[in-house]
């Protein structure tokens, strides 16, 4: 390659040489260079402009201050070669230069580069002006761009729109969307004039305001324009309305649009369907998704990511895994975005083992795994106790590449906290710290919950002394993990102590101490502090109002007829007081009370609070149903009516069979505990039939019995006296390694040797028959 050395411009003769000889110089040699030398052997290469551009930048390094003249000659040099990016390079390195060095302003440069053409025509010129906006923002100068946009149109420059199109894009990006739509006002002055590009990117900027009312505007400027707006400008719109939560609003005006033939393309679809994910509206997002296709749009990953996360958010796992099923056998690469949601959903699940195994899968695939997909792994098998399998994995990050962070670390603490080795985790801690990891205050809560549940007191006093030491401030989070986890350890009165001793104690700090109190089975003390609460109007947290709730129902008694439900009326006041408060239930806490009513017998009850919870747009779950199947049939099997409302009326609620229909009718799919209950309460009421048709359908949704279920059909088959179906289904739990345990089969072994003798004597008596006749 050929090399350019300033001592090849120092010859006598002053001609242009090229050497790949000792590219130092002397300070003698250096000072035979002024401006009119360096300009005048600048345009003798201009026929070579990597020699020039090299030359330019080694007798920068050898000490010579460039000038207006000399940064004039070589930015035309590149312009005129169409050398983009070594002419960006001189540009940022001119605006990052300090002013000391800096002999001449940006606009005197420009000037200089002007003079002798038609600014409006030269498309030099043009080019050198999009470079310097482009260097500007860059650079984040956005005032200084801004500036010089308005600067040239005093000179009689009017920039070309797609450089100010760039200005715009990337000011939204930033997050200036002020500074854009201020632009956008201004350009009819510069003499421009927008083009679909343009009105698509305000509109865009006037939605992520939420001036959604201005934004529709700007598509009536474009009709007075004569401007066709562009799928880009759709889209934007459409996704302004579902951002602000009117995903229906803007899946009207989708379909709108679509009718009137505008170009709607498959990212307005997809900005609805995150949209509707986003409000948790499922089945509309699933709906549009349809839509999509039979418009003849294919979707792309987007689209799918978007439906994949809905149900991930919703945890309905086996939808979300269906639907990425379905795209992979559609050719559809997954990426570690779509991964990653899906794990994160099984972890939050409680299921680390799944987690684990799934990320295997996805690995043997060869799907690129990131650092996030990697922690969530890292965590379930902290979570199953797998530190030093977790460490393994870590080590794998490694020999990919990939750096390991803070999170990681702090996963890894988790988990020796978690296994209660917190001297392993306060080793882990050293080592981070020695890394150059500064701990932040996650890092310190998850210290601070491992002592402090393992009842490990004065040692959480010393971690919150060394915290302030190193200016991280614990805030109301570590002092509720510590309050909570205090009691968790055994220390309730510590607990307290640390609550008292809070110069700032808030109601978050409270609703932790009822936590913990519920935590340890003091449930009394919960709720004596919550009414005190209460009586001062202060609102409790939301979760720890659910774990009280959760304590009250399982106090409640099964008590048949019409006789009182225990605490079940407590756990209505709490439940009462969330709403009153505006803390809507979610669907966990709706469940729990059903359940308390069903368990009580109070079917009217519950059904009432099934219907509010419908009403409220919560849907309910496989659980929920559960639940009321569970109570309805057990309530028939008793033989005990229901009670009665406060008004004394004994109203019809939904039986089995209602209930079971309506579940369908929400295309809720049974599980193996669903089916379980509806198999037991048909032996119990002496349907047998009924039973084996639910067990075998069951079998047929590719859904595996458990012991539980075997045992419950064999209760019935040993009532029936039916000893060949008996003999059947123990023989297909043998051969798949169901074992029941030792009282289970103690009870069931008395059943089956009596649907024996009633099968034998039942044969006997036919055969008797049979010779009757002969």
């Amino acid at each position: 390659m050929t090399t350019v050395s300033v001592q090849d411009f120092t010859d006598d003769d002053q001609t242009v040489s090229t050497s790949s000889s000792n590219t130092s110089t002397s300070a003698e040699q250096l000072y035979k260079f002024d401006t009119f030398r360096v300009v005048e052997i600048l345009n003798d290469l201009k026929k070579d402009p990597a020699l020039a551009f090299s030359f330019f930048h080694q007798v920068k390094e050898q000490g010579f201050r460039h000038n207006v003249s000399t940064y004039v000659v070589l930015i035309r040099i590149l312009c005129y070669w169409g050398l983009g990016r070594k002419l960006d390079s001189i540009f940022v390195e001119l605006l990052t230069l300090s002013k000391e060095y800096m002999e001449f302003e940006i606009l005197d440069l420009f000037e200089a580069l002007s003079e002798g053409v038609d600014v409006n025509e030269d498309k030099n010129f043009v080019r050198v002006y999009d470079a310097l906006v482009k260097s500007y923002v860059g650079v984040n100068m956005f005032d200084e761009a801004v500036d010089f946009l308005f600067q040239t149109k005093r000179r009689g420059f009017i920039p070309h729109i797609f450089t100010c199109n760039f200005l715009l894009n990337r000011l939204l990006e930033h997050g200036k969307v002020d500074m854009a739509v201020a632009i956008y006002k201004q350009l009819k002055r510069l003499g421009l004039s927008p083009n679909d590009y343009t009105y698509a990117i305000v509109i865009k900027a006037l939605c992520k305001k939420g001036s959604l009312e201005e934004a529709i505007n700007v598509f009536q400027e474009m009709e007075e324009a004569g401007v066709t707006p562009n799928s880009f400008a759709y889209t934007a719109y459409i996704e302004g309305l579902c951002t602000h939560y009117r995903s229906d609003l803007g899946y009207q005006v989708l379909q709108a649009w679509r009718g009137e033939n505008a170009p709607v393309d498959v990212y307005a679809y997809t900005a609805v369907i995150r949209g509707f994910c986003n409000e948790m509206k499922l089945d509309e997002a699933e709906n549009v998704f349809l839509d999509m296709e039979k418009e003849g749009l294919v979707p792309d990953i987007q689209s799918y990511r978007a439906l994949i996360s809905g149900y991930c958010k919703s945890w309905n796992l086996l939808k979300a895994l269906s639907l990425h099923n379905g795209m992979v056998s559609k050719g559809i690469k997954t990426n570690f975005v779509i991964v990653s949601c899906i794990l994160q959903c099984l972890c939050q699940m409680g299921m680390p083992s799944e987690v684990v195994d799934q990320f295997k899968q996805f690995k043997n695939l060869g799907v690129y795994l990131d650092k996030v997909a990697y922690n969530i792994v890292v965590d379930a098998l902290c979570k199953m106790g797998k530190v030093d399998e977790a460490i393994g994995l870590l080590e794998d990050m490694k020999g990919k590449q990939m750096v390991l962070d803070l999170k990681h670390y702090t996963t890894l603490i988790k988990g020796y906290c978690l296994q209660g080795k917190l001297t392993d985790a306060l080793n882990l801690f050293e080592v981070m710290k020695g890394k150059g990891f500064k701990p932040d205050v996650v890092t310190y809560d998850i210290l601070a919950a491992g002592f402090s549940r393992n009842g490990c007191a004065s040692e959480v006093l010393d971690l919150l002394d060394y915290m302030e030491a190193q200016s991280v401030k614990p805030n109301s989070v570590t002092y509720n993990i510590i309050i909570e986890g205090l009691c968790i350890g055994g220390k309730v009165k510590e607990a307290e102590a640390f609550l008292d001793s809070l110069e700032d104690k808030n109601v978050e700090n409270y609703s932790a101490m009822i936590s913990g109190y519920c935590e340890v089975e003091l449930t009394q003390k919960a709720f004596d502090l919550f009414l005190r609460l209460s009586k001062k109007r202060h609102i409790v947290k939301k979760g720890s109002c659910f774990k009280l709730l959760c304590k009250l129902c399982t106090w409640s008694k099964v008590i048949a007829g019409l006789s009182q439900a225990g605490d079940v009326k407590q756990a209505r006041r709490l439940f009462d007081f969330l709403l009153e408060k505006g803390l809507s239930p979610d669907l966990l806490t709706y469940t729990v009370m059903i359940n308390s009513y069903c368990r009580a017998n109070c079917l009217l009850e519950a059904h009432n609070l099934f219907l509010d919870m419908k009403e409220r747009g919560i849907k309910p779950d496989v659980i929920t149903y559960t639940v009321l199947l569970d109570g309805h049939i057990k309530s028939k099997l008793r033989r005990i009516p229901s009670s009665t409302d406060e008004k004394g009326n004994n109203q019809a609620t939904q039986n089995a069979l209602t209930i079971w229909s309506d579940m369908e009718n929400m295309e809720i799919r049974p599980d193996v505990i669903c089916y379980t209950v509806l198999i037991d309460g048909n032996c119990k009421a002496d349907n047998v039939e009924n039973a084996i048709s639910l067990f075998d359908e069951m079998i047929d949704r590719g859904l595996e019995p458990d012991t539980v279920t075997y045992t419950a059909l064999l209760s019935g088959l040993c009532g029936r006296g039916d000893a060949d179906k008996i003999v059947v289904i123990l023989n297909k739990m043998s051969s798949k390694g169901i074992v029941l345990d030792t009282h289970t089969f103690s009870a069931l072994e008395r059943g089956i040797l009596k649907a024996m003798k009633v099968q034998f004597r039942r044969e006997n008596h036919n055969l008797a028959d049979c010779h009757y006749l002969d």
